[in-house]
């Protein structure tokens, strides 16, 4: 963070959760950059990463600047999606960027390293490997190396 920070840029996470589900889990998991609630807006509806009940009943959705079938397997009302966004000196907000689907795994540090791993990420289906620290059965076989 202070290196984004120094370069006059500000990372927040930005969820539909109730304020305090997402403090809960930002305490859980040891986080702490920012994290917003867009609870009770349309947020994430005007960013078109969220979606109705009636939009998915039609079996289409706009996501990623266009109109597309509901994908597979979807279960939730929710897709992946970063943005960027500039203020200008007269205060104007402006989105830059966007990006979708899988396009923001490389702020996932751990995912760019396994890509590079002997196994991969050793997935089955897409992102079924992962866990939360506390979540996983048992704890990692260390190496010499490690020890």
């Amino acid at each position: 963070m202070p290196h984004l920070e120094h370069h006059d840029v500000t990372l927040t996470a930005v969820s539909r959760a109730p304020l305090a589900e997402i403090e809960a889990y930002k305490k859980r998991m040891g986080w702490r950059f920012p994290w917003v609630s867009a609870c009770g807006s349309d947020f994430n509806y005007d960013y078109r990463v969220s979606f109705t009940e009636d939009e998915l009943a039609k079996g289409k959705v706009f996501y990623n600047f266009c109109e597309m079938p509901v994908p597979a397997g979807t279960t939730g009302t929710e897709m992946p999606g970063l943005s960027a966004f500039y203020r200008d000196d007269a205060g104007e907000i402006f989105r830059t960027y966007s990006s979708y689907a899988r396009g923001g795994e490389e702020l996932i540090g751990t995912l760019m390293i396994l890509d590079r791993a002997p196994k991969g990420r050793n997935e089955k289906t897409t992102m079924d490997f992962v866990r939360r620290h506390d979540e996983y059965e048992k704890a990692p076989k260390l190496h010499d190396c490690c020890a």
